[in-house]
Parts: C-alpha cells; structure tokens; sequence
C-alpha cells in the first residue's frame, strides 16, 4: 500500500476512535465502527481512501450523534442501475460482421429446421405418437431457447447498440435459465418414453397415453419456473457496483454476479444446487433408462430390431452428448474475475449449435421423419421428382 494510503487509514482510524469516545456509543454501536474500519481496509487507492475517510467521519455524526449502521453505510457505495451493457465479443468491425452473418445464418437454419419438424410431426398422422409429441415440443423449445438471446446479439453486432434495460436483463436471464431446465426435463422424459416403448412394449399404449404424454410435457415447461424466479429474484436484488458493463453476449449469472458489492456465496451456492438437481438428476435418469434399454438390446435375437432401435436411439443420445457436455463443461468451471472470450464462444456453442443440429440428427437417422418429409414437403414443391 502506498505510503500516503498508510496515513489516510491511520487518520481514519484515529477520528473513528475519538468519535467512540466523545459520542459515548454503545457496545452494538462500537461493533458498527469495527465493521466501518474493516470496510476501510479493503479500499486499495490513497484516492478511494481520501474519499472513504470524508464518507465514513461524515456518516459517523447524525441524528444527534448516533452511529448509521454498517448496511446504511454500504449503501453510500451502490449505484441504482437501470440498464447494463453487454460488451460481447472483442473483435474488430470487420469480425463483428463475419460475426452477424454467421451468427444470422445458424439462427435461420435453427429456426426454419425446428419448424419444419413441427409442422411435418402436426401433418402426417403416422407420426401422431407420443415419441414425436415430445420431439415436436422440443423443436418448438429450441426456437425459444434461441430466440431469447440470439436476436439482441445480433442487434448489438449490426448497429453497436450494447444496451439492455434492467428488466429486460431480468427476463432474458430468467426465460433462458428456465429453458434449460426445460430442456434438461424433456430429453429425461423422451429417454424414459424410449425406455417403456422398448422394454415393456406391450404396457407402452397403456403407461405412455395421451394424458400422461400432456401431463409430462406441461411438467417439462413449468418444473424450472419456481426455482428460477428465485434464482433470478436473488440475482437483481443485489447492490451493483457503479460498473454496469457485462463481459459476455447475453445476460447471465455468472458475469451478472462479478458486478455485485455484497457477498455472492449465497447466489453461487444455489446455483450449483439448481444445476445439481434438475441437470444431474434427469441425466442420472436418462443414464439408467439406456442402462435397462441396452440390457433389452442385448438379450434380442432379431438383428432388425437391433439395428431399429439403434437407429431410434442414436439420435437422441447424439443430442443429449451434445446439451449436458456443453453446459457441464460451461457451469461447472471455477469463476474468475473476467468472463474470458473462450467462455462466450462456449456459451455460443451451447446456446445455438444443439439447436441448430437437433433437426438434422432427428430427419438424417429417422426413417419416418423422412418419409413424412418427402410426403408432405418434397413431393408437393417438387411433383416432377416424385
């Protein structure tokens, strides 16, 4: 510490004594001028200190020379926040360009592909099961999981307009948090949809009807909205400091967290208990649904059902490799100070290219899918090739 620091917090400390003596305070009232001086400690600048010693002698005399409390004093230091800005990706201009066309192309391809899947599952009766139920409800959430992030980004990168409200920060965050706790619910229910249709096929119309199929699907979109509206409720009621600006693309906790004057255990400590729970708990399902359908497998004589039921599962196990390696590696890493540019392109990752693939892995390794697009699609834009 500088040596003018030193004599900034010597001074501070000796007024802070003489008002304990010349205001005759309390024992609570001392401990509120011990955690004043503790407070004191943490500032580094001689020019943070100067200021810090007006701000704490100042605040010391008031209401007849009755000491603020400690959190009376923090909040000298907060600043009322009413937007943020996110930095996003630190490239060059031309990047940024690269960066938008890439960005658009992906999130065309991903939007258009998921449609096409729900209109193609909502026209062909064949495929009116409660596996392309599921599949059609979460093609139609892999449009929202895009939507909520992809379309500001790519504002920010064609006009450079980085600002976000503080409520819309809130909603982004909380609807692409639920989303995941969507998605996570969703590949455990059609994992476990796999699991009746091939190891107990003869209960599977009674066990998987239409109102269990609606009742799963209603479970799947809700199950994240109470612990969310917490999470994210905790995260915007806590005191930012005077910087606003976000280092990523979107608004999410971790970099939302690094801002924050207070102590953020709390927050951290959910967190990693709302990825516990409803991201290892449904992949611990969906690992013991493939252990019993592997288990079925073997036992089957018919190659043709091995390779059928193969070819069924092989899709969703691509998908599911592809959503819980992408957010393990993303939410479990250590925090640092910075949210490095290798973050963001993990979080892009994770946010826009399962999306994007889940089509392709699903109409590519599905005979049905195929058949049902031919029929519907190809067969009427293109008659002289039918």
């Amino acid at each position: 510490m500088p040596t003018g620091a030193k004599e900034h917090m010597v001074w501070i400390e000796i007024s802070l004594n003489i008002l304990t003596g010349i205001l005759y305070i309390s024992q609570e009232e001392r401990l509120e001028v011990d955690k004043i001086q503790l407070y004191s400690t943490e500032v580094s600048s001689t020019a943070e200190i100067s200021e810090t010693a007006v701000v704490m002698i100042y605040i010391s005399i008031n209401n007849k020379g009755k000491l603020k409390t400690y959190e009376e004093t923090m909040r000298l230091n907060r600043t009322v926040v009413t937007e943020f800005l996110l930095l996003g990706f630190s490239t060059s201009p031309e990047r940024q360009i690269l960066l938008f066309v890439a960005v658009l192309a992906v999130y065309m391809v991903t939007v258009v592909g998921n449609l096409l899947i729900i209109l193609v599952t909502l026209l062909d009766s064949t495929l009116h099961t409660s596996m392309y139920f599921f599949l059609c409800n979460l093609s139609a959430l892999e449009v929202g999981y895009t939507s909520v992030t992809v379309p500001k980004m790519l504002l920010s990168l064609i006009s450079g307009n980085k600002r976000i409200s503080f409520t819309s920060c809130a909603v982004q965050m909380f609807f692409f948090l639920c989303f995941g706790i969507t998605e996570s619910s969703f590949l455990a229910t059609m994992a476990y949809d796999r699991y009746v249709a091939i190891c107990n096929p003869l209960f599977y119309p009674m066990i998987m009807n239409k109102k269990v199929c609606v009742l799963l699907a209603a479970t799947s979109w809700t199950i994240g909205i109470p612990a969310q509206a917490v999470q994210t409720s905790l995260v915007f009621t806590l005191p930012f400091c005077s910087s606003k600006k976000i280092n990523h693309f979107f608004c999410d906790s971790a970099p939302l967290l690094l801002l924050a004057c207070a102590d953020t255990s709390m927050n951290e400590t959910l967190t990693y208990m709302v990825v516990a729970f409803f991201g290892m708990v449904p992949f611990a399902l969906i690992l013991l649904s493939y252990i019993r359908i592997i288990a079925t497998i073997i036992k089957m004589t018919s190659v043709e059902g091995k390779r059928k039921i193969f070819s069924t599962c092989s899709s969703h196990l691509i998908v599911v490799a592809l959503f819980y390696g992408s957010g393990i590696i993303l939410y479990l890493q250590p925090r640092s100070s910075e949210f490095p540019d290798s973050g963001k392109l993990l979080s892009l990752f994770y946010t826009v290219l399962p999306a994007m693939l889940n089509p392709f892995i699903y109409s590519l390794r599905n005979r049905e899918i195929q058949t049902a697009l031919r029929r519907h699609m190809w067969n009427k834009l293109f008659p002289c090739y039918s």
